[in-house]
């Protein structure tokens, strides 16, 4: 006994030890938050400039240490992004037709230009390489061009989607889009073309393809208005994936740009590590778009079997689970029941106290019911005011007590109005072998024990009336 009791107060000390444990660590997490909030700023701008300086050293030692690629190298990266971009943008046109979403309809056509344009002029540079004809320090035209371009791009979706309304009809969407996209594509290249210079690298100079800081400043200005919106979508709590990869995008092709501004020459260090950013922001925009595309797929799914109200499933699950349900029993040879419950008075609730009231009245029985049902029963709404449970494994008392204490619960609310039900119960296989036969058999209970005036509080009444 003696060693019993030992044991009996080492494992009470361990279980108080834990919880005092529990209670620390909660209390840490607590004041590691509260330092976030009011060391955030800070924070973020020693982060901000800790990246910097490790941006910068990685450069210069790339550029020192004179590392350098292949043209084949950057034949694998440019067709690599292009067929992101590709793929991107046929997910961006199923997100558009769904959602009517003008920045992935630009961004889609904007990648897609992008990605063409700097593979085509990869074959003309090869060529012209492979003659002799060009000097390592130039700068590609349709880098300049396709990069300069995508910036725009990115600042024409986010200023069209601020300032212009949406006019919800796909085919006027798409022409404006495509107008948008052919009118920067002209004026960018126009305004390369008709530059009184070729862009070169200077390789005496710090920043030696300062051409590369326009496009640097376009994202940068994008990767602000993103960040803006990010943080605007996020107050309402609308921030998506997708909203995090825009701005991710534009970001890592602010940091392609200013490490494209210190390449020496065509295939360096400070070129590559330009073009594996470049790659890496289509790789985020396109695994944005899919996470996010799936949880679109997943959010309709929900709404085509939820009830949008209560949250209960609606009456398409209800016959679905109804139908499985009865296979399953079919195989086990084990009964289940299936209960309607009618709110009492709801018609009386909406003229007194009005339609909200009501609402408020149907959500306050559909977190009843879910609240009483177990991981395998399905509760559902009906239709109006009506509600069902689908109780597998339950014979007809069982479903009768349930009934019980979902009116006692209704009962001991405090919220007015007071709410109370009505209830039928239906069991397989004696009241029918179908959905259909099960519901009627159901309603029929339901209407008779209203009719009656029968109390449901009783469990031995709804057994009998059941």
């Amino acid at each position: 006994m003696g060693g019993w009791g030992t044991i009996t107060g080492f494992l009470r000390q361990g279980h108080v030890g834990a919880g005092s444990a529990s209670l620390r660590l909660a209390s840490f997490g607590k004041s590691i938050a509260a330092f976030w909030e009011k060391e955030r700023s800070r924070i973020l701008i020693a982060a901000t400039l800790g990246l910097g300086v490790l941006f910068l050293g990685s450069v210069f030692y790339l550029r020192s240490a004179e590392i350098s690629g292949n043209p084949q190298t950057y034949l694998y990266l440019e067709i690599g992004g292009t067929l992101i971009s590709f793929c991107y943008a046929a997910n961006a046109l199923v997100r558009f037709r769904g959602t009517h979403d003008r920045t992935a309809l630009i961004l889609s056509f904007g990648f897609v230009l992008s990605g063409i344009i700097e593979t085509v002029s990869y074959f003309g540079l090869n060529e012209q390489i492979q003659a002799d004809h060009v000097p390592m320090t130039s700068v590609p035209m349709g880098w300049m061009v396709s990069r300069t371009l995508l910036g725009v791009m990115l600042l024409a979706a986010i200023l069209i989607e601020r300032y212009i309304p949406t006019a919800r009809q796909p085919s006027r969407e798409t022409a404006g889009a495509l107008l948008v996209v052919a009118i920067a594509a002209y004026l960018t290249s126009a305004a390369f073309l008709a530059a009184p210079a070729a862009p070169v690298a200077r390789v005496s100079h710090i920043f030696s393809r300062p051409w590369d800081l326009l496009p640097a400043g376009l994202f940068l200005a994008a990767a602000i208005y993103y960040r803006q919106r990010l943080s605007a979508n996020g107050t309402k709590g609308a921030a998506s994936l997708y909203d995090y990869s825009l701005f991710a995008v534009a970001a890592l092709n602010f940091v392609c740009h200013l490490a494209a501004t210190f390449s020496r020459q065509l295939f360096d260090g400070p070129f590559f590590f330009a073009e594996i950013c470049k790659t890496v922001s289509y790789v985020v925009m396109l695994s944005g778009a899919l996470l996010d595309q799936a949880r679109l797929f997943e959010q309709v799914r929900s709404m085509a079997v939820s009830d949008p109200l209560t949250g209960l499933a609606n009456y398409r699950r209800l016959l679905s689970v109804l139908e499985a349900e009865l296979d399953r029993s079919r195989r086990t040879q084990r009964a289940f029941s299936v209960v309607l419950l009618d709110m009492d008075g709801l018609k009386g609730i909406n003229d007194q106290f009005g339609h909200l009231t009501g609402s408020r009245a149907l959500v306050r029985l559909g977190k009843i019911l879910r609240s009483h049902s177990r991981a395998i029963d399905t509760a559902a709404r009906y239709g109006g005011d009506e509600f069902a449970l689908v109780l597998p494994e339950a014979s007809r008392e069982i479903a009768a007590r349930v009934v019980g204490r979902v009116r006692e619960r209704l009962a001991a609310e405090t919220e007015p109005p007071a709410l109370s039900v009505s209830a039928g119960v239906a069991a397989f296989p004696e009241d029918g072998d179908t959905p259909e036969k099960l519901l009627a058999a159901a309603d029929r209970n339901l209407y008779r024990m209203k009719n009656r005036g029968t109390s449901v509080q009783n469990l031995a009444r709804i057994a009998a009336c059941l």
